[in-house]
């Protein structure tokens, strides 16, 4: 790629400084945790961003002139295609776990919201094909993120009473007739 659109260079230039950031952040996380599986979970987003963030300095490269792809999440994750699920502790305060796992969780999904957002904007195809990919693997990641808060019990999800469901189909389903 010899030219690159000028506003898909602008918000690369914004995601690697937030990348910058993100991934101190996520090392000291790292440091803090104490259960092995959040410690695992924290690596791969580790991981992930850095290969988001070489795969933004090939883009933003004169003089690469190739298509880039984005690697798939289990590449990322060394000998596994999934992540393990066992329960290592090392005793230490479970608000530090609790806490990190739900800023970590928020930090996946805005990094996904961001590079979905930005790939909609992009005007570069190769460009937007890497950034809708790196979305798709920070929602991975919010995913196993979300699944391990449900497992600790850290999960909580309000119900609508069944009557208000029916209530508002029966509505809209008025409004559509």
């Amino acid at each position: 790629m010899t030219s690159l659109p000028a506003a898909d260079l602008g918000i690369m230039v914004e995601h690697l400084t937030a990348h910058k950031g993100v991934i101190n952040k996520l090392e000291l996380y790292q440091e803090k945790v104490t259960i092995i599986e959040l410690e695992d979970m924290i690596r791969l987003q580790v991981n992930m961003m850095r290969v988001h963030v070489n795969i933004m300095l090939t883009l933003i490269n004169p003089y690469h002139h190739g298509y880039v792809e984005l690697p798939p999440l289990n590449a990322i994750y060394p000998g596994s295609s999934h992540l393990p699920h066992h329960m290592g502790y090392r005793y230490r305060a479970e608000t530090d776990n609790k806490w990190i796992t739900l800023e970590s969780h928020t930090t996946a999904k805005s990094m996904a919201d961001e590079n979905y957002s930005s790939a909609l904007m992009m005007q570069d195809q190769n460009v937007r094909h890497v950034h809708a990919d790196m979305a798709l693997q920070q929602f991975q990641v919010m995913e196993m993120y979300a699944e391990f808060m449900k497992r600790m019990g850290w999960d909580f999800t309000p119900r609508v009473p069944t009557q208000k469901l029916i209530n508002t189909y029966q509505h809209f389903q008025k409004m559509f007739a």
